[in-house]
């Protein structure tokens, strides 16, 4: 069967490996599809990933690096469920994955393995284990819920799926087992079938099920079916059924009967087994998929078969249904993925033709609303209707696959029943049955309402309207109209009859509904009249419509300015302008003449109104010139200055102050330029200074920066108000820092008597000039002087001002000045009064009155500058007795004292106030001595080394130095760049410090010596301290430091200050002589205070003399003493001597390094010894591990088994291992057969040759590593039977398998390396690799035994690998058998046409033919089977023919010159109507003169150069073929040649045909004249019939009549009057019809055009409404409005009468 005519058409939507994906990866476990939206492909190399496939851009995979051991996308959304095994465990690890929000949604870990699981709705998975089976739901935080158990029938079965009906209420699992032991092939099917209701389960047989719903008539709820396929073996016999059962029916229903039915296997697909079922839930059919291919499609209802085919000639594993296409997507192991859907143009001639079951294909086209069965429903419909089966045949009709019953007809039908009494209508029957089905269509909706209107229903209406049972139409709504507005309304809404909806809305008086509407349906009414209507009544209303119209898109359909003419018409001013305000807000410049208009109306009648529009600012386009003059007329003086731009216009207006309020004046001038503003402010203070001074003082205070501050000052000057003057500076001083301003406002304060002012800004101003401000004030003479004094006293013009004050007699504001505004300047104001030689008494009256408050440091300058200091005297005693601790204070009367020479030495050493500094520095000149008590008081160092020096009193600052005790001060004396410092040295040591008593003045004068670095002045002064029996001499300290100043400065005295004292620091100053390298001075002092360690590491260390340290260790026998001597040795590398030495000295601590030296050295019989005291103290296991290794050195093998039978923390691994490596075999024996180290101890057994021992230890160590090292060293020593059993051991692990091959064969054991893979082959372990290295083998050394390896094992080999050891050893068979298992189909096609010789096999070679994806290997193919099997081309062409390019085949065997070789070929694939194959054929058929096949060829299949074929055949010798040649011009279209070649051989018949067909009444007319002329009278009157529709009668009987052929032509005379009486009888018909109807349409326009009359009358007479555009000038509702066209709703205008222009004759 054709494919086009198939019922089920089959299409590759998509190849896996075309996007990527590794054929190796598409098996059941790794490719998942759970609906028509993903494919998911779980990949493990090169990496592990998820790939996932969307359906809708196939060739855009997702891969994601992602490691499972199962994926799945949800059916619906992006989800993805994962599982992972847990490692080491059975329990599954189970993760849901939101890929769109890249977050996780849920997870759980299973406690048992998870062998299948699957989406059983979008929101639950199903989980089956090995026992049970779960769902888990994505929503919320819930774990998997228990379900049911499995039943034992699914015991040891692969599941291979789980559904669950729509309702979630049954459940179904399946699985498959191994066949019966009879037929083992045959696979069994098991199914559980679980209900949620009633908690039971049942097993049965089965394949493959899927669950439906079905609605069974007479029952309003769908039933549950359940239907699945099954294939068993019993008794020999194979049966396969499929069955369809209703679940869970419904008491008291219809219920589905129980239905089955067979599934047909072909003999070849005897062991093929259903996998899947899927239900076409939009066709009610059923799909059965077996694994090898096939397609059973069967009726649900029935049960019926419908269709069989194989669908792919791979194996199907994966299928999914298509809800959307009512068909279901399979993968095949090739990879693709096939979509199944049914061919709605077929389908139902199929069933109904090839089936012949008219009854399955009248339903399937009711179900799936298909095609086809038309004739069928219309005549099963008259027979119902016949048989008065009224309910049915409503049934049928409200069935009718794409409505084809559903017309007029059938509703008149139904309406012509006559209605019999106590009965329903036919017609009520009729629509209640196709309201129970669905949606009326307009028709229908139009006669059952007019019933239901007539009898005054209007509930139901309402209620089909609401359900949407009605199809709303102008008419339905025409008709509700009568009794329902509001119905009606609805009606026309949903039938789009938007001039009825308008009209509508405008009755109810809804006008903004009205542009709502239009707006939605893009209708545009008459805005116009509309606005019109709603302002008679309603000027607010018409507001709103009208500013609704301007917010249209697209624009205001009707003007701004006729609709403000509209309200103003009517004095509307405010609506006007609230409509005006609203449309103008965007400002535009087009709106100009409007923004005018509307500020015009106003200023003359609302001028207030006008003042809040200008305001507000929302205008900018407006006439502004003509709006000011408005503006001064009506009164509004500032917004006439806002919109004049002249300048003697704003002059004139501005002088009106007393009208416009002054803020807004102020706010005026900040709009004019500086120029104009100065000329205004001119002219108003010229007008009234007085009224006007206030208002540009405002003006100037607010504009000062720009009108600039220099204009507005002279300004003021300039009409002399010093009152302006003062009040503008007032306001901007506080933001100016220019000291002309500062001063010009003082100025103008001073000038209008404002004090207060200007002693406020004297006082608080900054940038005033205090030069002239302090002159002017002077000038000026003020009653008040706190401004000058202001000045003064901030700017230290004080001399001055007590110089104005003093001369002008106003001595009361000095005494105030001083007392009260700043005594710290008194002593300038005294200074000033004694130059001014103002009278003693008031001076101290004045210092008197001020007392403490007074500065009495500059005081007692300014005096004494003067030489007035004695004038002090009263005043400092009476601070003095006032308790004053002021430093000044006793400082002057201290000076006072010195002075007057009063007893100075008692006043400098008990005052305790004075400065020492001050007042030394004033004694200096005066007495150095008493300058040397006052800086000794004070500490003055500087002043007192400097005075000292100055005036040679060393011994004074010796005696002060010492006594300080300040290491800054001895720095400082001890300056080698001190002149002096030889002098005060001598001082010190023979006078200061043998007068002190005090050790830490001692003490700081000899660290100040050491600082000092003078040793040899140190040594002098230590050994008279020390040595000479004074109070220090046995001071620890002052000895310490005589030993150590002299190892520095002098070791030859060391040794007799060792000798000579004993109370010393003896290990510190030890250390500090070892340092200095006076080793022998150390080991001296370290021997006298009995630190013998310390002595003995000094000869050790320092003197190095091994010798000596042994004698002193022999005399002092202290253990430390051996330890350090042993270390020593043991670093000279004297190893028996640092043993020794370690064990006189019983330590045991460096015992890693004795035994790191004893090794080096090899002397081991002394370790042995070492170690044994050693273990006596540590528990070590390194000392434990070297005692062996030692006790093995020297061959103390015995001892080494008594040590390791005794308690031992020895490492014994660690030391096996050293022994072992260092080739100790026999004592690493001793220790691996000790600690059962199995894997070493058959190494070490290795190498001492002892084979069998060294297997039984691998045994025992079952390490890989070892028995491979066991293995190679007994093939190396040719124990191949020994060999063998380690190698079995080996070769079960994958990765060591090839190591083991290797070895053998890089020897040459290749018998014993075949015979070890083949004894593997046996092991409970074998896997893939023995298998493949086997077959490997082979083919390297046994080739006579590889194809028999490769058959038997297929399965189990690593194909890829052991194709290249094929293709390396030219094992050319085996290698296309291997190719074809592992389906590298295009190389097994290569490998058998490279190499027939010996691969070829033709039966072979077909099948893999057709499975190549390489398509050139095709044509390579023909040309292969064309060069050695040409015999067989046809065959193979056969094979290949829905895959190659037909053309470019005939081309191929063309140029080879053996076309005719595959002419079997070409007739079978002529059907594609392929040109070349069609030319070919054809140019066969002429040569072989075959005209019937030549014919038949032209008649089927027409893609071929008919015109060349034609000239090629027209000249043959053959009449049947010369009649092709016509046929084919008559093909083409060529006419007159082919009925020029028919009359050339007299085939006046086919002649006529041709004319006929040709329509042209010329040729015609033509080939009856030929008749004429030649006398065929007969051929005339047929051609005259032949031809009726294009002969003129005219012509006819003319030529019948002037050649006496009247009686032939008089038939068709007869013919031609009977068919024109008739035409006639239908056309007066017609026109009786057309009259009716344009008189009904006329009567409808009339009612239309009166309706519009309607509101038309609603229109004001004195407001003519502009004209539209395109109307001329008449209105809508006037006179002269032309009505209409006729033609109705967007139809054009009919021609009259009803019907098109009669053509002439």
């Amino acid at each position: 069967m054709a494919a086009a005519n198939a019922p089920i058409a089959m299409k590759e939507v998509l190849t896996l490996p075309s996007i990527g994906i590794n054929p190796q990866f598409i098996t059941f476990t790794n490719v998942t599809m759970e609906s028509d939206k993903y494919i998911c492909v779980r990949e493990t190399a090169p990496q592990n990933s998820v790939v996932i496939i969307d359906m809708n851009m196939p060739m855009q995979p997702l891969r994601r690096p992602i490691t499972a051991d199962s994926a799945l996308m949800n059916p619906n959304s992006r989800i993805l469920a994962l599982k992972a095994q847990l490692p080491g465990t059975t329990q599954d690890h189970l993760q849901i994955f939101n890929i769109e929000m890249k977050a996780k949604m849920k997870s759980h870990q299973m406690p048992e393995q998870v062998v299948f699981w699957k989406w059983i709705s979008p929101k639950m998975l199903g989980l089956v284990t090995q026992t049970s089976v779960y769902h888990w739901s994505i929503e919320g935080d819930s774990e998997p819920t228990k379900m049911f158990e499995r039943t034992a029938n699914l015991v040891n079965n692969q599941i291979i799926n789980y559904k669950c009906d729509p309702s979630e209420k049954w459940l179904v699992l399946i699985g498959i087992a191994p066949g019966s032991p009879e037929r083992p092939q045959l696979v069994k099917g098991n199914m559980q079938l679980f209900s949620i209701d009633q908690q039971r389960s049942q097993a049965l047989e089965a394949h493959a099920a899927s669950f439906a719903q079905f609605k069974v008539p007479g029952n309003e709820n769908p039933s549950t079916l359940i239907s699945f396929a099954t294939k068993t073996f019993n008794a020999g016999q194979i049966t396969s059924k499929l069955h369809v059962i209703e679940l869970g029916a419904q008491p008291g229903k219809p219920s589905f009967s129980k239905k089955q039915a067979d599934l047909f296997f072909p003999p070849d697909f005897q062991d093929d087994f259903p996998v899947a079922m899927q239900i076409s839930h939009k066709y009610s059919l059923i799909y059965v998929i077996t694994k090898l291919g096939l397609l059973f499609v069967y009726d649900l209802e029935t049960a019926t078969a419908v269709y069989r085919n194989r669908i792919s000639p791979d194996p199907i594993f994966l299928t999914s249904e298509a809800s959307s296409m009512g068909g279901f997507y399979s993968i095949n192991r090739r990879g693709q993925v096939l979509l199944a859907t049914v061919n709605e143009a077929t389908i139902v001639p199929f069933v109904s033709g090839q089936l012949n079951n008219l009854e399955l294909a009248v339903n399937l086209a009711k179900r799936g609303n298909l095609p086809g069965a038309e004739n069928l429903v219309v005549q099963r419909f008259q027979e119902l209707f016949a048989q008065t089966k009224y309910k049915e045949a409503a049934e049928l009709a409200a069935e009718s696959p794409q409505g084809i019953l559903r017309t007029p007809d059938t509703v008149a039908k139904f309406q012509s029943v006559p209605v019999q009494a106590g009965q329903t209508p036919p017609l009520l029957q009729y629509f209640g049955t196709l309201l129970t089905r669905g949606k009326l269509n307009a028709f229908e909706s139009l006669e059952l309402s007019r019933l239901v209107v007539n009898q005054n229903k209007k509930n139901l209406l309402e209620n089909w309207l609401a359900e949407d049972k009605l199809e709303c139409s102008e008419e339905l709504g025409d008709l509700v109209k009568t009794v329902d507005n509001d119905l009606a309304l609805k009606i026309y809404i949903k039938a789009r009859a938007t001039p009825k909806v308008v009209a509508a809305f405008a009755e109810r008086r809804e006008f903004d509904k009205i542009l709502i509407y239009s707006k939605q349906v893009g209708y545009t009414p008459d805005y116009l009249f509309l606005l019109q209507t709603i302002l008679r009544t309603d000027p607010q209303g018409a507001v709103n419509f009208a500013l609704m119209m301007s917010q249209m898109e697209g624009g205001c359909p009707v003007d701004y300015n006729t609709i403000t003419d509209l309200f103003l018409q009517r004095n509307l001013i405010r609506e006007a302008t609230a409509f005006l305000l609203d449309v103008l807000k965007p400002n535009l410049p087009e709106h100009a003449f409007l923004q005018t208009k509307v500020l015009e109306i106003n200023l003359v009648t609302f001028p207030n109104v006008a003042d809040a529009i200008l305001a507000n600012g929302m205008f900018s386009h407006y006439d502004r010139p003509r709006i000011a003059q408005l503006c001064e007329k009506a009164g509004l003086y500032v917004r006439a200055l806002q919109h004049y731009t002249e300048l003697p216009d704003i002059k004139r207006v501005i002088v009106n102050t007393h009208a416009i309020e002054p803020q807004a004046l102020v706010e005026f001038f900040g709009t004019l330029s500086r120029e104009w503003a100065l000329e205004c402010m001119k002219d108003l203070l010229l007008v009234n200074l007085r009224a006007n001074l206030q208002i540009i003082v405002q003006v100037a205070k607010e504009y000062c920066e720009q009108l600039g501050v220099d204009a507005c000052i002279k300004l003021f000057e300039q009409f002399k108000s010093y009152e302006g003057l003062y009040f503008f500076l007032g306001s901007y001083l506080s933001s100016s820092e220019d000291p002309d301003i500062h001063f010009k406002y003082i100025e103008a304060a001073a000038k209008t008597g404002q004090i207060k002012e200007v002693e406020r800004v004297t006082r608080e101003s900054n940038f005033y000039d205090a030069e002239k401000t302090k002159n002017f004030l002077m000038e000026a003479k003020l009653p008040d002087a706190r401004p000058l004094i202001n000045v003064c006293d901030r700017f230290g013009f004080v001399p001055d001002l007590t110089h104005y004050l003093y001369t002008n007699n106003m001595l009361r504001y000095i005494e105030g000045y001083v007392q009260k505004v700043n005594p710290g300047n008194a002593p300038l104001v005294v200074g000033q009064l004694l130059d001014d030689e103002c009278p003693e008494d008031f001076i101290k009256g004045l210092i008197l009155s001020v007392r403490s408050l007074l500065p009495v440091e500059p005081l007692v300058d300014e005096c004494e500058k003067r030489n007035r200091l004695r004038l002090l005297t009263q005043f400092l005693e009476h601070l003095v007795s006032e308790g004053s601790q002021d430093v000044h204070v006793h400082n002057a009367l201290g000076k006072i004292i010195i002075d007057s020479n009063n007893n100075p030495e008692h006043f400098l050493t008990t005052n305790p106030y004075y400065d020492s500094r001050v007042v030394g520095k004033y004694c200096e000149k005066r007495d150095p001595t008493l300058a040397v008590v006052a800086y000794r008081r004070g500490q003055c160092d500087d002043e007192l080394i400097n005075v000292t020096n100055k005036n040679s009193l060393f011994k004074l600052q010796a005696r002060y130095v010492v006594e300080r005790m300040d290491a800054d001060l001895w720095e400082k004396v001890l300056n080698p760049e001190n002149e002096y410092r030889r002098q005060l040295i001598d001082q010190v040591v023979s006078t200061a410090l043998p007068e002190s008593k005090s050790p830490e003045q001692v003490s700081a004068a000899v660290k100040a010596f050491m600082t000092a670095d003078l040793p040899h002045e140190l040594i002098e002064l230590l050994e008279k301290i020390v040595l000479q029996n004074s109070a220090f001499s046995g001071n620890f300290n002052l000895q310490n430091l005589l030993i150590l100043t002299a190892i520095k400065a002098d070791p030859s005295r060391v040794m007799d200050y060792i000798n000579r004292l004993d109370n010393f620091d003896g290990p510190a100053v030890g250390e500090v002589a070892v340092e200095a390298q006076l080793y022998e001075e150390a080991f001296a002092i370290f021997k006298k205070f009995n630190l013998n360690v310390q002595a003995v590491n000094v000869l050790l260390d320092n003197i190095r003399s091994i010798d000596r340290a042994v004698e002193f260790a022999f005399r002092v026998e202290e253990d430390a003493v051996w330890s350090q001597v042993a270390k020593a040795q043991l670093r000279e590398g004297l190893v028996s001597d640092a043993i020794e030495s370690f064990i006189r000295a019983d330590d045991a601590t460096q015992f890693l390094d004795v035994i790191q030296a004893a090794e080096d050295a090899d002397v081991y019989p002394d370790l042995v010894r070492y170690l044994l005291m050693v273990r006596q103290k540590v528990k070590e296991p390194k000392v434990d591990s070297e005692l062996i290794y030692a006790y093995a050195k020297i061959d103390r093998l015995g001892e080494i088994e008594e040590f390791i039978l005794m308690p031992n923390v020895a490492n014994l691994q660690t030391v096996g291992d050293r022994l072992f490596d260092e080739d100790l075999y026999e004592a690493a024996k001793i220790i691996f057969a000790f600690i059962s180290n199995w894997a070493k101890l058959a190494v070490t057994l290795v190498r001492l040759k002892q084979f069998q021992g060294a297997v039984d230890a691998a045994r025992k160590a079952n390490s890989a590593k070892t028995w491979k090292e066991v293995c190679f060293a007994c093939v190396d020593a040719e124990e191949f039977r020994l060999a063998q059993i380690c190698g079995l051991n080996i070769i079960v692990q994958v990765d060591d398998l090839e190591e083991v091959s290797e070895y053998y064969q890089n020897r040459g054991c290749f018998n014993e390396l075949i015979s070890l893979m083949e004894s593997g082959l046996g092991l409970e372990r074998a896997h893939m690799g023995i298998f493949t290295e086997l077959g490997v083998l082979y083919a390297r050394y046994r080739p006579e035994k590889l194809m028999e390896h490769i058959k038997l094992f297929s399965t189990r080999l690593n194909i890829p690998k052991l194709i290249r050891a094929c293709d390396e050893q030219q094992h050319w068979m085996e290698l296309t058998y291997l190719y074809i298992q592992y389906d590298e189909f295009d190389n097994a096609a290569t490998t058998v046409m490279n190499h027939s010789p010996e691969a070829w096999d033709h039966m072979q070679f077909k099948d893999i033919a057709v499975k190549v994806a390489n398509v050139e290997l095709y044509y390579k193919a023909v040309h292969f089977y064309l060069q050695e099997h040409p015999d067989l081309i046809n065959d193979m062409l056969n094979v290949l023919a829905l895959r190659v390019d037909h053309t470019r085949v005939v081309d191929i065997m063309r140029k080879a010159g053996h076309l005719r070789l595959v002419k079997p070929y070409m007739v079978a694939v002529q059907s594609n109507n392929v040109s070349a194959v069609n030319e070919a054929l054809n140019e066969i058929y002429v040569e072989e003169e075959d005209y019937d096949r030549l014919r038949e060829s032209i008649d089927l299949h027409d893609n071929f150069d008919q015109i060349g074929l034609a000239q090629k055949i027209e000249k043959h010798e053959l009449l049947e073929m010369r009649r092709v040649a016509a046929y084919i011009y008559k093909k083409a279209g060529r006419w007159k040649q082919s009925i020029a070649l028919s009359k050339k051989d007299n085939l006046y018949k086919d002649a006529m045909e041709t004319a006929s067909q040709s329509g042209d009444r010329e040729l015609a007319e033509e080939l009856l004249v030929y008749f004429i002329e030649q006398g065929k009278k007969e051929c005339f009157a047929s051609c005259l019939f032949v031809c009726y529709d294009l002969i003129r009668p005219d012509v006819a009987l003319e030529l019948a009549w002037m050649n006496n052929m009247i009686d032939f032509a008089f038939p068709y005379l007869l013919q031609f009057i009977r068919e024109y009486t008739g035409k006639v009888d239908e056309l007066i018909k017609d026109k009786i019809e057309a009259q009716i109807e344009v008189k009904a349409k006329e009567q409808e326009e009339k009612e239309v055009i009166a309706q519009q009359n309607m509101y038309a009358q609603l229109l004001p007479l004195a407001l003519p409404a502009p004209p539209m555009p395109g109307m001329g000038g008449s209105t809508m509702g006037g006179v002269g409005m032309p009505p209409p066209p006729m033609g109705g709703m967007g139809m054009p205008p009919m021609p009259p009468f009803g019907m098109p222009p009669m053509g002439s004759y």
